[in-house]
Protein backbone atom coordinates (compact mmCIF):
# COMPACT_ATOMS: atom_id res chain seq x y z
CA UNK A 1 0.00 0.00 0.00
CA UNK A 2 1.05 3.36 -0.83
CA UNK A 3 0.95 6.12 1.19
CA UNK A 4 1.27 9.87 0.52
CA UNK A 5 0.84 13.16 2.95
CA UNK A 6 -0.73 16.12 2.14
CA UNK A 7 -0.18 18.49 4.18
CA UNK A 8 -3.18 21.25 3.99
CA UNK A 9 -4.92 18.64 3.79
CA UNK A 10 -8.18 20.07 4.29
CA UNK A 11 -7.73 22.92 1.87
CA UNK A 12 -9.34 24.31 -1.34
CA UNK A 13 -6.30 22.93 -3.35
CA UNK A 14 -5.88 19.38 -1.23
CA UNK A 15 -9.94 19.24 -2.07
CA UNK A 16 -9.39 19.80 -5.54
CA UNK A 17 -6.66 16.56 -5.86
CA UNK A 18 -8.43 14.44 -3.32
CA UNK A 19 -11.04 12.92 -5.99
CA UNK A 20 -8.47 12.65 -8.81
CA UNK A 21 -5.69 10.54 -6.62
CA UNK A 22 -8.11 8.50 -5.07
CA UNK A 23 -7.87 5.10 -5.66
CA UNK A 24 -7.51 1.40 -4.74
CA UNK A 25 -3.63 0.76 -3.33
CA UNK A 26 -2.99 4.45 -2.58
CA UNK A 27 -3.71 6.12 1.37
CA UNK A 28 -3.77 9.94 1.15
CA UNK A 29 -2.44 11.11 5.12
CA UNK A 30 -4.10 14.54 5.45
CA UNK A 31 -2.33 16.71 7.68
CA UNK A 32 -3.93 19.74 8.81
CA UNK A 33 -5.05 22.18 11.98
CA UNK A 34 -8.91 20.91 11.03
CA UNK A 35 -10.82 18.33 9.74
CA UNK A 36 -11.27 17.52 5.66
CA UNK A 37 -14.46 17.59 4.92
CA UNK A 38 -15.56 14.49 3.33
CA UNK A 39 -16.04 14.22 -0.41
CA UNK A 40 -18.93 12.07 -2.42
CA UNK A 41 -17.06 9.39 -4.03
CA UNK A 42 -14.03 9.45 -1.98
CA UNK A 43 -13.57 6.39 -0.01
CA UNK A 44 -13.21 7.23 3.95
CA UNK A 45 -11.05 4.14 4.28
CA UNK A 46 -8.69 5.38 2.29
CA UNK A 47 -7.74 8.88 3.80
CA UNK A 48 -6.00 8.73 7.23
CA UNK A 49 -6.23 12.28 8.99
CA UNK A 50 -4.03 13.92 11.19
CA UNK A 51 -4.47 17.22 13.28
CA UNK A 52 -1.99 19.87 13.71
CA UNK A 53 0.49 21.93 12.18
CA UNK A 54 3.36 22.02 9.98
CA UNK A 55 5.82 24.14 12.51
CA UNK A 56 5.47 21.30 15.07
CA UNK A 57 8.22 18.55 14.82
CA UNK A 58 6.42 16.15 16.82
CA UNK A 59 3.93 15.86 14.42
CA UNK A 60 5.47 16.33 11.45
CA UNK A 61 7.69 12.73 12.70
CA UNK A 62 4.33 11.23 13.36
CA UNK A 63 3.13 11.98 9.97
CA UNK A 64 6.49 10.94 7.93
CA UNK A 65 5.62 7.63 9.61
CA UNK A 66 5.22 4.52 6.61
CA UNK A 67 5.21 7.56 3.73
CA UNK A 68 6.24 7.33 0.63
CA UNK A 69 6.32 10.97 -0.48
CA UNK A 70 5.25 13.90 0.22
CA UNK A 71 2.69 16.74 -1.17
CA UNK A 72 3.14 20.14 0.48
CA UNK A 73 0.49 22.43 0.44
CA UNK A 74 0.13 23.78 4.42
CA UNK A 75 1.27 27.26 5.09
CA UNK A 76 0.35 30.79 4.98
CA UNK A 77 -1.27 31.04 1.58
CA UNK A 78 -1.61 34.97 1.27
CA UNK A 79 -0.22 37.82 2.28
CA UNK A 80 0.29 38.23 5.97
CA UNK A 81 2.24 39.93 8.50
CA UNK A 82 6.21 38.74 8.13
CA UNK A 83 6.44 37.25 11.34
CA UNK A 84 3.45 34.70 10.06
CA UNK A 85 4.91 34.64 6.72
CA UNK A 86 7.86 33.32 8.16
CA UNK A 87 6.85 31.05 10.92
CA UNK A 88 4.26 28.88 8.41
CA UNK A 89 6.19 29.04 5.31
CA UNK A 90 9.43 29.28 5.56
CA UNK A 91 10.28 27.43 9.25
CA UNK A 92 7.53 25.08 8.38
CA UNK A 93 9.19 23.83 5.52
CA UNK A 94 12.73 23.75 6.93
CA UNK A 95 10.79 21.73 9.66
CA UNK A 96 9.08 19.55 7.11
CA UNK A 97 12.30 18.84 5.00
CA UNK A 98 14.36 18.15 7.86
CA UNK A 99 11.25 15.54 8.80
CA UNK A 100 11.27 13.87 5.80
CA UNK A 101 14.51 13.24 5.90
CA UNK A 102 15.47 12.05 9.32
CA UNK A 103 12.11 9.63 7.93
CA UNK A 104 13.96 8.75 5.06
CA UNK A 105 11.11 9.91 2.67
CA UNK A 106 13.07 10.75 -0.52
CA UNK A 107 10.41 12.79 -2.36
CA UNK A 108 8.90 16.08 -1.64
CA UNK A 109 6.45 17.88 -3.96
CA UNK A 110 6.47 21.51 -2.76
CA UNK A 111 3.87 24.46 -3.60
CA UNK A 112 5.36 27.46 -4.24
CA UNK A 113 3.51 29.77 -6.37
CA UNK A 114 4.07 32.13 -9.29
CA UNK A 115 4.65 34.85 -6.89
CA UNK A 116 7.79 33.73 -6.11
CA UNK A 117 8.87 35.41 -9.27
CA UNK A 118 5.87 37.92 -9.45
CA UNK A 119 7.89 40.89 -10.92
CA UNK A 120 8.92 39.25 -14.21
CA UNK A 121 6.97 40.33 -16.91
CA UNK A 122 6.32 38.62 -20.70
CA UNK A 123 8.74 38.00 -22.73
CA UNK A 124 8.74 37.39 -26.36
CA UNK A 125 9.86 33.85 -25.69
CA UNK A 126 7.80 31.27 -22.76
CA UNK A 127 8.82 32.02 -19.63
CA UNK A 128 11.02 29.41 -18.26
CA UNK A 129 9.96 27.58 -14.85
CA UNK A 130 13.25 28.22 -12.97
CA UNK A 131 14.07 31.68 -13.66
CA UNK A 132 15.47 33.68 -10.57
CA UNK A 133 13.10 34.42 -7.57
CA UNK A 134 11.74 38.14 -8.07
CA UNK A 135 8.84 37.94 -5.38
CA UNK A 136 6.12 40.45 -5.80
CA UNK A 137 5.34 39.98 -1.67
CA UNK A 138 6.60 38.77 1.55
CA UNK A 139 4.12 35.54 0.59
CA UNK A 140 6.14 35.30 -2.61
CA UNK A 141 9.62 35.88 -0.65
CA UNK A 142 8.45 33.15 1.33
CA UNK A 143 8.36 30.95 -1.54
CA UNK A 144 11.67 31.79 -3.00
CA UNK A 145 13.15 30.85 0.47
CA UNK A 146 11.11 27.54 0.21
CA UNK A 147 12.46 26.61 -3.01
CA UNK A 148 16.17 27.67 -2.04
CA UNK A 149 15.49 25.07 1.19
CA UNK A 150 14.10 22.54 -1.23
CA UNK A 151 17.36 22.45 -3.38
CA UNK A 152 19.43 22.68 -0.02
CA UNK A 153 18.18 19.15 1.01
CA UNK A 154 18.68 17.89 -3.03
CA UNK A 155 21.86 19.05 -2.76
CA UNK A 156 23.06 18.16 -0.02
CA UNK A 157 20.98 14.80 0.89
CA UNK A 158 19.90 13.76 -2.73
CA UNK A 159 16.34 14.06 -1.79
CA UNK A 160 13.78 14.49 -5.35
CA UNK A 161 12.25 18.25 -4.60
CA UNK A 162 10.28 18.81 -7.17
CA UNK A 163 8.64 22.99 -6.59
CA UNK A 164 5.32 24.25 -8.60
CA UNK A 165 5.35 27.77 -9.35
CA UNK A 166 1.53 27.70 -9.16
CA UNK A 167 -0.74 29.86 -11.36
CA UNK A 168 -4.32 29.84 -9.85
CA UNK A 169 -5.57 26.48 -9.50
CA UNK A 170 -9.38 26.80 -9.56
CA UNK A 171 -12.53 25.16 -10.73
CA UNK A 172 -13.01 27.87 -13.55
CA UNK A 173 -10.73 30.90 -14.60
CA UNK A 174 -12.28 33.77 -12.07
CA UNK A 175 -10.69 37.00 -13.76
CA UNK A 176 -9.20 37.81 -17.34
CA UNK A 177 -5.59 36.86 -15.81
CA UNK A 178 -6.66 33.23 -15.60
CA UNK A 179 -6.79 33.05 -19.47
CA UNK A 180 -3.18 33.05 -19.13
CA UNK A 181 -2.06 31.37 -15.36
CA UNK A 182 -5.10 29.19 -15.03
CA UNK A 183 -4.07 25.26 -13.84
CA UNK A 184 -7.37 23.63 -13.60
CA UNK A 185 -8.34 20.69 -11.27
CA UNK A 186 -7.73 17.67 -13.45
CA UNK A 187 -4.50 19.14 -15.10
CA UNK A 188 -3.68 19.32 -11.05
CA UNK A 189 -3.93 15.99 -10.59
CA UNK A 190 -2.39 15.32 -13.60
CA UNK A 191 0.91 17.71 -12.51
CA UNK A 192 0.97 15.98 -8.95
CA UNK A 193 0.81 12.29 -10.62
CA UNK A 194 3.99 13.65 -12.85
CA UNK A 195 5.93 14.87 -9.65
CA UNK A 196 5.22 11.53 -7.65
CA UNK A 197 6.38 9.26 -10.31
CA UNK A 198 8.87 10.72 -12.57
CA UNK A 199 12.15 8.20 -11.98
CA UNK A 200 14.87 10.38 -10.27
CA UNK A 201 13.83 13.89 -10.90
CA UNK A 202 16.83 15.50 -8.31
CA UNK A 203 16.16 19.27 -7.94
CA UNK A 204 13.37 20.91 -10.35
CA UNK A 205 10.96 23.73 -10.54
CA UNK A 206 7.37 23.38 -13.13
CA UNK A 207 4.86 25.90 -13.64
CA UNK A 208 1.56 25.24 -12.37
CA UNK A 209 -0.46 25.81 -15.08
CA UNK A 210 -2.84 24.43 -17.96
CA UNK A 211 -2.66 24.81 -21.87
CA UNK A 212 -3.85 27.70 -22.23
CA UNK A 213 -3.91 29.42 -25.43
CA UNK A 214 -2.66 32.32 -23.80
CA UNK A 215 -0.17 31.28 -21.51
CA UNK A 216 3.68 32.83 -21.30
CA UNK A 217 5.16 30.56 -19.15
CA UNK A 218 7.57 27.29 -20.53
CA UNK A 219 5.44 24.36 -20.29
CA UNK A 220 8.91 22.35 -21.15
CA UNK A 221 9.94 21.65 -17.66
CA UNK A 222 6.33 19.96 -16.86
CA UNK A 223 6.69 17.71 -20.04
CA UNK A 224 10.69 17.19 -18.79
CA UNK A 225 8.75 15.29 -16.00
CA UNK A 226 6.04 13.66 -17.58
CA UNK A 227 3.54 16.44 -17.19
CA UNK A 228 0.62 17.23 -20.10
CA UNK A 229 -2.01 19.69 -19.24
CA UNK A 230 -5.01 18.99 -21.32
CA UNK A 231 -7.20 21.52 -20.57
CA UNK A 232 -7.00 25.52 -22.09
CA UNK A 233 -8.72 28.71 -19.47
CA UNK A 234 -9.96 29.52 -23.57
CA UNK A 235 -12.84 27.71 -22.96
CA UNK A 236 -14.31 30.49 -20.73
CA UNK A 237 -12.36 33.63 -22.43
CA UNK A 238 -16.05 34.58 -23.90
CA UNK A 239 -17.48 34.86 -20.18
CA UNK A 240 -14.34 36.62 -18.84
CA UNK A 241 -14.20 38.95 -21.43
CA UNK A 242 -18.03 39.79 -21.48
CA UNK A 243 -17.64 40.74 -18.18
CA UNK A 244 -14.41 42.38 -17.67
CA UNK A 245 -13.38 43.24 -20.97
CA UNK A 246 -10.96 42.77 -23.58
CA UNK A 247 -7.53 41.71 -22.19
CA UNK A 248 -4.41 44.05 -22.98
CA UNK A 249 -1.70 40.64 -22.94
CA UNK A 250 0.64 43.43 -24.20
CA UNK A 251 0.45 47.08 -22.00
CA UNK A 252 -1.81 45.93 -18.51
CA UNK A 253 0.71 45.27 -15.80
CA UNK A 254 -1.80 43.16 -13.95
CA UNK A 255 -1.74 40.46 -16.90
CA UNK A 256 2.13 41.22 -18.02
CA UNK A 257 3.50 40.35 -14.73
CA UNK A 258 3.64 37.38 -13.51
CA UNK A 259 2.75 38.66 -10.03
CA UNK A 260 -0.57 40.27 -11.42
CA UNK A 261 -2.09 43.07 -9.21
CA UNK A 262 -0.13 41.49 -6.51
CA UNK A 263 2.85 43.71 -7.47
CA UNK A 264 1.06 46.80 -6.68
CA UNK A 265 -0.42 46.47 -3.49
CA UNK A 266 2.03 47.93 -0.51
CA UNK A 267 4.35 45.19 1.42
CA UNK A 268 2.29 44.65 4.60
CA UNK A 269 -1.12 45.10 3.55
CA UNK A 270 -3.21 41.76 3.49
CA UNK A 271 -4.54 40.52 -0.21
CA UNK A 272 -7.90 39.12 -0.87
CA UNK A 273 -7.65 36.04 -2.87
CA UNK A 274 -5.72 35.31 -5.85
CA UNK A 275 -7.87 35.71 -8.84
Amino acid sequence: MRRILITGGAGRVATLLRTGLARPGLVLRLLDLRVPASLPGVDGSREEIMIGSVTDPDVLAEAMRDVDAVVHLGGQSRESDVRDVIESNMYGTYLLLEAARAAGVGRVVLASSNHAAGFHSRGAEPVPAGLPGRPDTLYGWSKVAMEACGQLYADRFGMDVICLRIGLWFPTPRSLRGLAMWISPDDGVRLIEACLSVPSPGFRIVWGISRNTRRWCSLAEGEAIGYFPQDDAETFAEQLIAEHGEPDFAADPALTRLGGPWCDVPLGRNLPPPR
